[in-house]
């Protein structure tokens, strides 16, 4: 596993951390591989491996490679929905504040998971027709809440200009798997939400747009 990817996958949605078991460290050491290698490039001998364990007990928590991907990508599909919609609820009567939340609650997903990132980005068409519809749906709902708040910041937005401009701040965010460790953490972080920020709030340069 590179260093680059050898984070684990979080998402903070306001519950209490649970403790990690042996299948949640297996997953981890398994999304790792296959950001930095791809999915065809990591067998379930490698994975079994880097984490120190017999194929025995590795099918003991997995039934494959491809159980690993489900297994890795609905969780945190589910956990972004219901952290970004604690976020909206946190601040009901003030779109820029439910903003400014969605956009701290993302870059710090994206910082903790770029390993995550980077396997949605280049294996989620390899799973099965019902999780990958699952997580789609998942993704789905949880743009627009992202859609509805950046409506309300901008009311002269229709709801397909918001979803635009949400996608162009998933854009900046999710780049976490191409920005290497040379910039610190937390300037990371600033540059992330100071860059995403401006992109959502600016929309006068569409009035001449055209």
């Amino acid at each position: 596993m590179t260093e680059r990817y050898a984070v684990p996958m979080t998402v903070d949605a306001g519950t209490s951390p649970r403790r990690r078991s042996r299948r949640d460290e297996i997953l981890e050491i398994a999304v790792g591989l296959f950001a930095a290698r791809g999915y065809h490039g990591v067998s379930m001998d490698d994975i079994g491996a880097a984490a120190g364990v017999t194929g025995p007990a590795l099918y003991h928590h997995f039934a494959g490679k491809e159980a690993m991907l489900v297994a890795a990508l609905i969780p945190v599909s589910e956990r972004l929905l219901a952290g970004g919609r604690e976020r909206v609820a946190a601040h009901p009567d003030n779109p820029d504040h439910a903003l400014a939340a969605l956009v701290d609650f993302h870059v710090e997903f994206a910082l903790d998971n770029p390993a995550v990132i980077a396997m949605h980005l280049h294996e989620l068409d390899r799973l099965p027709d019902e999780p990958r519809r699952q997580i789609r749906r998942l993704q789905r709902l949880y743009v627009e809440e992202w859609v509805s708040v950046v409506s309300a910041v901008h009311a002269d937005l229709t709801r397909e200009e918001a979803r635009v401009l949400a996608h162009a701040a998933f854009g900046l965010m999710n780049s976490t798997p191409f920005i290497g460790p040379e910039v610190e953490r937390g300037r990371r972080a600033a540059l992330l939400r100071t860059a995403t920020s401006a992109a959502l709030k600016t929309t006068h340069v569409l009035s001449t747009a055209g």
